[in-house]
């Protein structure tokens, strides 16, 4: 099989309980799902026990890891391949929160491996849509170390002491392994990750999960040999959107992500086996082509394109927003 007929693919996304999540990735994304208080929908994972299936075509079934044993470097790209091998980089996610997570942490790249035998968790958030007033919480109001972190825990007094931030549709936020987090409720966003499933939970409301019965557990300890405590002052990313264009928004050793809000049509250009690319339609729909196949996508969707292919098209059928994600 030539290396030109791997192009685009759909995964069947994986649905995951969550004690706080809702029904808007079923009534704002369009989700097919029959559960309840579904809070993640894994779009591509390469995540150990829940590796993502292509939906459809030729290669059906496949993962992204046994797709990079056929291909290589044709479907991930040279470096991400000499890097990684066969386990794929990213996870995409799309999450609906009803109620705030935990406050929460992840470890970076050495303590995850030498605690977990992980890659750690750096992580973006786009914002999709939100409830009036709704929040993320982002590291500290003051400076902390890792005496009075734990006082504030052990005091049971650590909410006020965390950097709160209202949040409206379009918004972007870079959280690296070590800054502590957690996602308000009423909001719904993308999530853009390194490919990591180890989460500390530092606070969680002391909520009761009504599927088990008991408190989640919490990882005080473990939390802080991997919190950051440098603060600074604006969390926010800030991004160009130029219309009909690939915009610079995300550039980490982990993962980079563009964005594109495109009316007309728009030809992308790519350099050979450099990257797959990760497409995420976060308003609109479009056709997006190769030379030798196209593909719909619409809000909600997430398609990747193998790294061999040198150029993309996006015809909008209606005004289309896109997260362009590569390694």
């Amino acid at each position: 099989m030539n290396e030109l007929s791997i192009g685009f693919l759909k995964f069947q996304p994986i649905y995951h309980y969550r004690i706080w999540g809702g029904e808007k990735l079923k009534t704002v994304l369009n989700k097919n799902y029959s559960d309840s208080k579904i809070g993640e929908s894994w779009e591509i994972s390469g995540v150990k026990g829940s590796e993502t299936r292509v939906l459809e075509g030729p290669f059906i079934g496949e993962t992204v890891k046994t797709l990079t044993e056929k291909f290589k470097a044709d479907f991930i790209g040279e470096k991400c391949f000499n890097e990684y091998g066969t386990e794929f980089p990213v996870l995409i996610k799309f999450i609906d929160a009803v109620s705030p997570l935990s406050v929460q942490v992840h470890p970076n790249d050495s303590l995850a491996k030498e605690r977990h035998d992980s890659l750690g968790k750096n992580e973006m958030w786009f914002i999709m849509d939100t409830d009036k007033k709704a929040d993320l919480l982002i590291g500290f109001k003051k400076q902390l170390n890792k005496d009075s972190f734990r006082d504030y825990v052990n005091r049971g007094d650590l909410m006020p002491v965390l950097n709160s931030i209202e949040v409206q549709k379009g918004d972007v936020y870079y959280l690296p392994a070590g800054r502590v987090h957690a996602i308000g409720a009423g909001v719904v966003l993308a999530e853009i990750q390194q490919t990591s499933d180890v989460t500390y939970r530092v606070y969680d409301y002391d909520r009761v999960d009504k599927a088990t019965g008991k408190k989640r557990d919490l990882h005080i300890e473990e939390s802080i040999d991997a919190i950051d405590f440098n603060m600074i002052e604006d969390y926010k990313t800030a991004y160009a959107r130029q219309e009909n264009q690939s915009n610079k928004m995300i550039d980490t050793p982990y993962f980079k992500t563009n964005y594109i809000n495109a009316f007309e049509k728009t030809v992308l250009s790519y350099q050979k086996n450099k990257s797959f690319k990760i497409f995420i339609c976060t308003e609109g729909k479009a056709l997006l082509k190769t030379k030798n196949q196209e593909v719909d996508i619409k809000r909600g969707e997430t398609i990747l394109l193998a790294a061999n292919e040198k150029s993309l098209t996006i015809l909008p059928i209606d005004k289309v927003e896109l997260l362009e994600t590569s390694y």
